[in-house]
């Protein structure tokens, strides 16, 4: 696996963007936490992991072309971007393709939803969360009814809700 230069590609790519280059960081720390949860063996860990790190990839052309850093601009621009990188390193074509399919949809379950998709959707999520949702202001049932409607594993849920309920 070419995790740890496809992490430099990704910091080289966003330059001073430390916001983003955290974010990207929390997302692949998280998918590797759903990825050792998870029960089944039908996930492929390289797939996840560089999903992880360039899922949002997108977000600076879709700045400079749409002047907007909206999902359906990011899932446009970013399959291109992380096949570049992804191009760079001896990785099989199949995993190149699924990386690019889950990037191309990461902020739309539904239309790509392997096992994989899901462990990052769920990634994406457990960073998001606080963030799109004022957790503070809603009660134990409502916080619960909120995760298993968002969260689309459930290793997910299982830690969205240890981390969001204690």
């Amino acid at each position: 696996m070419y995790k740890k230069e496809i992490i430099n590609e990704m910091k080289n790519y966003f330059g001073d963007d430390h916001k983003r280059i955290q974010h990207a960081l929390k997302v692949t720390s998280y998918a590797e936490k759903l990825i050792s949860l998870h029960q089944e063996k039908d996930i492929n860990q390289e797939v996840i992991i560089y999903s992880a790190i360039l899922h949002d990839i997108g977000i600076k052309n879709a700045e400079k072309k749409y002047n907007s850093s909206a999902p359906k601009y990011q899932e446009i621009e970013g399959p291109p971007v992380a096949r570049d990188i992804l191009n760079r390193f001896p990785i099989e074509e199949l995993i190149i393709k699924e990386v690019c399919e889950i990037i191309g949809n990461h902020h739309s379950p539904g239309k790509f939803n392997s096992n994989n998709f899901k462990i990052l959707y769920d990634a994406d999520w457990l960073v998001n969360l606080p963030d799109e949702y004022d957790l503070s202001a809603k009660n134990k049932e409502e916080i619960i009814r909120v995760i298993d409607k968002l969260y689309l594993s459930e290793a997910g849920k299982r830690l969205a809700k240890r981390q969001f309920l204690s």
